[in-house]
């Protein structure tokens, strides 16, 4: 057996991913405050990275030491010093600032604040126990309860745990089932609600039994069984029934905890200004430039490690402000046509959301499908008819009659409003949904249907009715 070695030129085509174009991808990809962190790390990896801002309060700072002598003195001058030992003002050397006396803070400002739920818990904790081990044991208890104020473990457990009796883990649950909001410290949604109408003067008696023995029956929708059962009309079990549905079953979810609210910055506005619609970019970037020291330093020549670093330095500072501008420009260009294909819906609202697909953007902007993907993802549009991430207008289309094509945003829509006008006692089922929605041109099966309710979290007919 014999191996033939030979070397054989061949041509083709291949795609590098060097690490300027993964950047330049990572950046299409960024919301707006992921690409401010970004950039703010780079200009502190990147001593060649500056903004402008930076170089005029540079040049702001030099003019203003060669004028801080005559500065001084002109303030020196005009200086008041009976205001100065005034109690009503207070100055700061270093700003020469004026702060007036304030007024107190209103009451309300002294709440409980972001404070998490178990905060809140400790605190009423604080101010209702007197005894040191029961102090303790309200405190364990508290870190064991979940997000909804529900005690994880049973009390026996616990009583294990710390070497102590069941009946003195009970009496502190007790305590801390007393603490707001009302129905925190349960164990389960029946004990949950039953705390929330002890509490609760106006609690019809027949209520609390509905919930120590119907619960089951009440969330599959037998109320003829259990009117025929507690011997009371339909109308008085609705009656029941409304009540308990003002019972918070999640009691520690009114609560915001330690968790901070997050607001959505839009990555773009849409504007329509006499007939037409204007896009505006609102990246709010930094602006970005070369550091004058450090080109200068490049321009004047030298060691030659010193001029690879800058260099080097230089062309990923370049680059990312190329790369930057390059995502304006996607962006602005994705929004463009999105605006242009759903005019009709930012004219007219839900109803007239056109079914939009990536590969239709790509084709008219002449780039690929995963570049309208990235522009789009983790973005948020500003428009007339409020705030939209960018991917909104982007669904499947189910053709209608006529040859007419809709959006399932819009027909979810549609569905919704057919299920919110329905009449209470005689819910539509999803059959019937289906006849309706044919008669408005719209053909869907109704395992469609089915498939979009749930998706929406609309319970089925019998979960729906009122008796």
């Amino acid at each position: 057996m014999t191996i033939n070695f030979e070397l054989v030129v061949e041509q083709s085509q291949k795609l590098i991913m060097t690490p300027a174009l993964q950047q330049a991808i990572a950046l299409l990809q960024f919301s707006t405050p992921e690409l401010q962190d970004f950039i703010r790390n780079e200009m502190i990896n990147n001593p060649l990275l500056d903004t402008q801002e930076q170089e005029q309060e540079q040049e702001k700072e030099t003019k203003n030491n060669e004028n801080k002598e005559d500065d001084f003195l002109s303030q020196e001058s005009s200086f008041d010093w009976n205001d100065y030992f005034s109690e009503e003002t207070v100055y700061f050397r270093e700003k020469t600032a004026v702060r007036a006396k304030q007024e107190p803070a209103p009451v309300d400002l002294y709440g409980f604040g972001d404070k998490s739920l178990a905060e809140q818990l400790i605190f009423q904790l604080q101010i209702s126990v007197l005894d040191k081990d029961d102090y303790v044991i309200g405190e364990y208890l508290i870190g064991n309860l979940d997000s909804y104020g529900y005690l994880r473990g049973e009390p026996g457990e616990h009583a294990r745990f710390l070497h102590i009796s069941e009946e003195k883990i009970m009496g502190v649950l007790q305590i801390i089932q007393a603490f707001e909001p009302s129905g925190v410290g349960a164990r389960n949604l029946e004990e949950c609600l039953l705390i929330q109408m002890r509490a609760r003067p106006d609690t019809p008696p027949l209520a609390k039994t509905l919930v120590q023995k119907y619960l089951t029956e009440i969330a599959e929708g037998k109320y003829r069984l259990i009117s025929r059962e507690i011997g009371i009309s339909l109308k008085e079990l609705q009656e029941l029934l409304d009540f308990i549905r003002t019972l918070n079953p999640k009691p520690g979810a009114c609560l915001g905890g330690s968790e901070k609210v997050k607001y959505i910055v839009p990555d773009v506005l849409v504007e329509k200004v006499d007939g037409e619609y204007y896009i505006i970019i609102n990246d709010n970037l930094p602006n970005l430039c070369i550091n004058p020291f450090y080109r200068n330093l490049f321009m004047q020549g030298g060691e030659e490690n010193v001029q690879g670093f800058i260099k080097k330095r230089l062309d990923s500072a370049l680059w990312l402000m190329k790369s930057i501008e390059q995502r304006r420009i996607t962006l602005y260009r994705v929004t463009q046509e999105i605006v242009r294909i759903q005019r009709a819906f930012l004219e007219h609202g839900i109803h007239h959301l056109k079914p939009l697909t990536l590969k239709e953007v790509a084709d008219y902007l002449g780039v690929h499908e995963s570049t309208v993907s990235r522009a789009t993802a983790n973005k948020y549009v500003q428009t007339p008819r409020g705030l939209y991430p960018l991917k909104f207008f982007f669904s499947v289309g189910l053709c209608g009659s006529g040859g007419r094509v809709r959006s399932a945003l819009s027909i979810k829509t549609y569905l919704k409003k057919l299920i919110d006008d329905e009449n209470p006692t005689s819910p539509y089922s999803d059959q019937e949904i289906e006849l309706l929605l044919k008669k408005e041109g719209i053909n869907i099966s109704r395992r469609t249907i089915t498939k979009y309710r749930k998706e929406m979290d609309i319970p089925p007919s019998f979960k729906r009715r009122r008796v």
